[in-house]
């Protein structure tokens, strides 16, 4: 994606939180010739690597099952988003040189595509991605809350999927190259709308960072 230089986000830690809370992400590759885009929560995992892996697991009869082995995969999470009026910038009442834009935390990862066809993998991954969701839940459920032939059978019907991590570009477009005051506006006017917008947050963040330790 294009991403001035200004709206650059090279941080690992945040593009990883950004991954995390919002795994829904959309994975992109060639399948026979054709460009495929499946919309899947995917969860990180810390395989020793640079930037670790993601795994999550498809149907069979995904078109994505078909893929070739170690076929290069685009994974895009996409964050918070906001419309932003030209209404909220300081500068419209001076020159009126003001137009629409959009806010917006986007993260791009791609490395080979690995599809794992074993029972246990699959259960596992099932068993992982169901905990990290549940968690929040007063009476959380669990995989093994169903009964055993259900599971297996759904199992059966699933292929896992593991994307190694090669490259990362993350994309904080947060009115940073808007005047200060400009910038104050947006928060305001989001604010205004919702006080806890997270795109206020996360521009607030950037206007008032945390002191270091």
């Amino acid at each position: 994606m294009h991403c001035a230089e200004h709206f650059r986000q090279s941080d690992k830690e945040p593009l990883l939180r950004l991954m995390h809370e919002h795994p829904l992400a959309a994975v992109t590759t060639v399948i026979e010739g054709h460009l495929e885009a499946n919309h899947l929560p995917l969860l990180w995992r810390d395989d020793g690597s640079e930037w670790g892996c993601l795994v999550g697991h498809i149907a069979r009869r995904d078109p994505l099952a078909k893929a070739t082995a170690g076929a290069e995969a685009l994974v895009m999470f996409q964050g918070p988003q906001r419309y932003i009026s030209p209404n909220w910038y300081a500068t419209k009442a001076e020159h009126g040189k003001v137009v629409p834009t959009w806010n917006y935390l986007a993260v791009h990862a791609w490395g080979p595509l690995v599809l794992h066809d074993h029972p246990e993998w699959i259960l596992a991954q099932l068993t992982e991605l169901t905990e990290r969701h549940e968690g929040t839940q007063a009476h959380p459920w669990a995989v093994s809350d169903a009964p055993s032939d259900f599971t297996e059978r759904l199992v059966g019907a699933l292929i896992g999927i593991e994307i190694r991590i090669e490259r990362v570009q993350g994309k904080f477009k947060l009115s940073q190259n808007q005047a200060l005051a400009n910038q104050q506006g947006v928060i305001t006017g989001l604010r205004m709308r919702d006080p806890n917008d997270p795109i206020a947050t996360h521009m607030q963040a950037l206007l008032s960072p945390s002191p270091m330790p």
